[in-house]
């Protein structure tokens, strides 16, 4: 079902001091900051050999970046993605199985242009899981 690891989502609260240290420090390639106000987020996209790096900052006072913030001053790991060939296939068989769909469970698009969607950590040994469509 689930097929390579697209990228882990780490929550910064300050998205240019942490781009710089993946630059300047580690040597990495980023990209240029992509606001996303339907999910509440500036992302960053630390390129990888074998995946990627996404850098989240709160875009706005009810971002749930912001919210993750509040109970994680220091920022952290926020999810996990993999891709999976068919979303609503894919998520159609997740809720057969009992997996809890965040939101309304329709995929929106996420910072790739592609559909994603976000599964309950309480059903993945407490990870959030982002599925993206590739």
């Amino acid at each position: 079902m689930i097929g390579r690891l697209n990228h882990v989502a780490i929550a910064v609260r300050d998205l240019g001091a942490a781009t710089a240290v993946y630059r300047d420090t580690l040597g990495a390639h980023v990209s240029q900051p992509q606001a996303l106000p339907e999910h509440g987020v500036t992302v960053v996209f630390i390129e990888l050999p074998n995946t990627k790096i996404e850098l989240l900052e709160p875009l706005g006072e009810a971002s749930p970046i912001a919210r993750f913030l509040e109970k994680n001053p220091d920022g952290g790991m926020h999810h996990i993605c993999y891709e999976v060939d068919d979303i609503l296939a894919t998520r159609d068989q997740l809720k057969q199985t009992g997996a809890r769909v965040l939101g309304d469970g329709e995929p929106k698009i996420g910072a790739h242009g592609k559909p994603v969607l976000f599964l309950h950590p309480k059903d993945f040994s407490g990870t959030l899981v982002e599925l993206e469509q590739v």
